[in-house]
Parts: structure tokens; C-alpha cells; sequence
């Protein structure tokens, strides 16, 4: 793991909010000019700790859809039921998360769908391709509540455990 300071965490708090700021103002934002903080941010990149810049989208403005998590347990648990599983999982645009567990289920998959009969053949394709999915629990988005904009960096850097209220 690369070794970060202040200002390297500082860095990437700001671009997950801010992902569009200029790296002038970026530079002046964590006392840095524009060369050194340039550095640095090079150096999160090429370490593979940034790892891409997106927009968010309000998706409920441009289409209707569903948002459903999936709880996913198969029936082999070796490497090779794993493996495939995953393979296919990543080829499927709908899949937007997937997430390995442990506990009851084996995969928590986060799907965006048109609508429900969507997800449902989206099901069907899964269990017709014999991934060894043999038991999945579905669950619908009726609302979000908090949905992750930016990842908690100077908290766990920080080695906190609780909880701080704003």
C-alpha cells in the first residue's frame, strides 16, 4: 500500500466531491502549487488509488427503472462455481454492483432494470446459463435514503470506530 499524508487524503476527499475542480484550484485548496500537487495526483493515479472520474446521474430523470438487490447463494462453493459465476456477472450491463459475502448468501448483486419484467428475464438468464445459482432473494428499492457519494477516506485514515453525528 502506497503511504499517504494528510495532504494526499485531503486530495482525494475533495475529488470525490468535487471531481470536476480545476487543478489550480485543487492545488490552492490543499496549500499545495500547481506542480507538487500535479505530483501527487499522478502518483494516486498511477498507484491505481484513483481510479477513474465519473458524473453522478439522477437516472429517474432521464428513464423509469427499478433499482433491486439481489442476494445470491450458489450451489458449489469451490474456486472454479465462484469464477464463472463472476464472469458472467461482469459481462451484464444491468449488473451494476456485485459484491462477494459471507454469512448466508454468497453474492449481493445491485441491478438496474426498465422494469421488473426486465429483471426477471435478466433472473431467467442467470438460471438458464448454469452457474449453479441455486437460490436468490430479491429485494426492490422502494426509496434511497443515502446513497454513497464519497467514501468515508479521512475517517479511516484516521483509525476511528464511531460513528460521528453532523
Amino acid at each position: 500500500m502506497l503511504k499517504l499524508d494528510d495532504r494526499d487524503l485531503k486530495i482525494l476527499a475533495i475529488l470525490q466531491k468535487e471531481g470536476r475542480i480545476s487543478k489550480t484550484a485543487l492545488a490552492e485548496r490543499v496549500n499545495l502549487t500547481p506542480a507538487p500537487c500535479w505530483e501527487r495526483l499522478k502518483r494516486l493515479e498511477n498507484a491505481g488509488i484513483i481510479t477513474g472520474y465519473r458524473a453522478d446521474v439522477a437516472l429517474n430523470r432521464i428513464a423509469p427503472h427499478v433499482v433491486v438487490f439481489m442476494a445470491a447463494e450458489l450451489e458449489g462453493h469451490r474456486a472454479e462455481n465462484f469464477q464463472l459465476f463472476e464472469r458472467w456477472v461482469k459481462n451484464i450491463d444491468e449488473i451494476v454492483g456485485c459484491w462477494a459475502v459471507g454469512g448466508g448468501f454468497d453474492y449481493i448483486l445491485q441491478v438496474v432494470a426498465p422494469d421488473i419484467d426486465a429483471y426477471q428475464r435478466l433472473v431467467d438468464q442467470l438460471l438458464e446459463a448454469r452457474l449453479g445459482l441455486v437460490r436468490y432473494f430479491t429485494y426492490i428499492v422502494t426509496k434511497p435514503v443515502k446513497q454513497p457519494k464519497s467514501l468515508p477516506i479521512e475517517l479511516l485514515a484516521a483509525g476511528e470506530t464511531t460513528p460521528q453525528k453532523k
